[in-house]
């Protein structure tokens, strides 16, 4: 079972790279196996150390970042490719070489973690260490005792200083489960990360409203507190919606 993310990180800028590295360090599930500052390192690097992701810039000198990415499509063992990059008009180019993400510097924080969740999602095994779920419902421990919640009875997840908020039809829970791990068991039913402090039930939507700078106010059917949708979310989770 694969526990990690190997990654290679390639950026002509050594601060930046210095920059991203130090950000992706804060994940567990990523392994920082090597760094380079070229193209043509990044396909040495990748045939040499086998990585199953690379965080590749795209504007660097002689053979630069698309040039790199396509190069790579013809190894044996194809890594996949996030783009970091400062210039947001190479990202359609991006996805015809199947990027799993087009990051933009100065890094985000929301935008960086939705592209591990992906990654995660693309490497991580995850069903061995999942907790145990009892005929589909969610089980919390709430004041001591195991609570089963079914996952069609909740709203939404909210997490504040290191307490999960579980608001389902006719109850709030409070459980230190993260949010990140709350996600992960709910992975089977139609929830969804708008922001990284909440998590919603799509069937539960009821309007969506703008706000400012791109993002979005949601008002979820039968509650009145409107939640935030970040910026970073809102377009993939209108795409969700529209399905």
């Amino acid at each position: 079972m694969k526990t990690v993310i190997r990654t290679l990180v390639i950026d002509d800028e050594r601060y930046s790279r210095e920059e991203l590295i130090h950000l992706l360090k804060q994940y567990p599930s990523i392994d920082i196996i090597g760094e380079g500052e070229s193209g043509e390192q990044a396909i040495v690097l990748a045939m040499q150390l086998q990585p199953d992701v690379i965080f590749l810039d795209v504007e660097m000198p002689l053979m630069n970042g698309m040039e790199a990415a396509k190069a790579l499509q013809e190894l044996k063992n194809v890594p996949r490719i996030v783009f970091a990059t400062a210039y947001p008009q190479f990202g359609v180019e991006a996805f015809r070489v199947d990027a799993v993400d087009y990051l933009l510097k100065p890094y985000d924080d929301d935008q960086l973690a939705e592209t591990i969740s992906r990654l995660e999602k693309l490497f991580l095994q995850k069903e061995e260490n999942r907790p145990v779920k009892s005929a589909g419902r969610l089980a919390v421990e709430v004041e001591g005792e195991i609570l089963y919640i079914h996952p069609h009875d909740i709203l939404y997840i909210s997490r504040e200083e290191k307490v999960s908020k579980i608001v389902t039809v006719d109850h709030e829970y409070e459980v230190k489960t993260t949010m990140k791990e709350l996600e992960e068991r709910l992975h089977e039913f139609p929830f969804f990360r708008i922001h990284k402090s909440y998590l919603v039930h799509l069937n539960y939507v009821l309007r969506l409203t703008p706000w400012f700078n791109g993002a979005y106010q949601l008002e979820l059917k039968g509650r009145d507190e409107m939640l935030s949708v970040s910026r970073t979310y809102a377009k993939a989770f209108r795409a969700a919606l529209e399905l």
